[in-house]
């Protein structure tokens, strides 16, 4: 094995030590690419020193995230494990790249952990939803009656409308149908109008 790359078995170490889940670092000897492998720390997709390597052209050189001698985070399949790799080129004093150094993670755990959340925090949001009752309906117009009931009958400044309008929207008035019509004929003006003073609302948003 080449000093240089000698070097890096205490940061292999280091890194498979640290992970939280599976993990495995690989060192390359690029000198002898059909048995490139030459240190192995722990076992995920179950390299053996004296192998060659697997990834180091279809997923490293060839990625577009390929920058400054590495990549990280990349995903292949091994069996039935999901792993996630990132893998860094190491050069010599002169320049010239000797080996590289493999973190292989098995990322399965996580996976189903973040399926498992995904299934858990799904809500019922694309579900058929139940038809709107009548006594949806009405709590919905008495909220309107109470909103507008001061302002009822008088001649309100667009300004003021805009501000009942806003208020309604924000409380998720205009979610139930048929309320829009409910409010244009209480303020006096048409559908259109109320649909109107929801862009201008819109717009005002940071």
């Amino acid at each position: 094995m080449h000093p240089i790359l000698k070097a890096f078995i205490p940061t292999a170490n280091l890194i498979q030590k640290s992970s939280p889940f599976a993990c495995e670092v690989v060192l390359h000897d690029l000198s002898h690419p059909q048995r490139s492998v030459v240190y192995v720390a722990g076992d995920v997709t179950g390299r053996k020193v004296g192998q060659s390597f697997d990834h180091l052209v279809s997923e490293v050189l060839n990625s577009k995230n390929f920058k400054d001698d590495y990549v990280a985070n990349y995903f292949f399949t091994k069996g039935e494990k999901l792993v996630k790799s990132s893998t860094a080129f190491i050069r010599d004093e002169a320049g010239e790249i000797i080996g590289a150094i493999c973190v292989n993670v098995d990322a399965s755990v996580a996976k189903s952990l973040f399926e498992m959340a995904g299934n858990f925090l799904k809500t019922s949001e694309n579900e058929p939803k139940s038809e709107q009752n009548d006594d949806v309906m009405q709590i919905v117009l008495n909220l309107i009656d109470k909103i507008i009931a001061k302002n009822e009958g008088k001649k309100l400044k667009k300004e003021q409308k805009l501000e009942l309008v806003g208020f309604m929207n924000e409380k998720g008035i205009f979610n139930i149908k048929g309320a829009i019509e409910v409010v244009a004929a209480k303020l006096n003006v048409s559908k259109i109008t109320i649909y109107g003073y929801l862009d201008q609302l819109k717009k005002k948003r940071p």
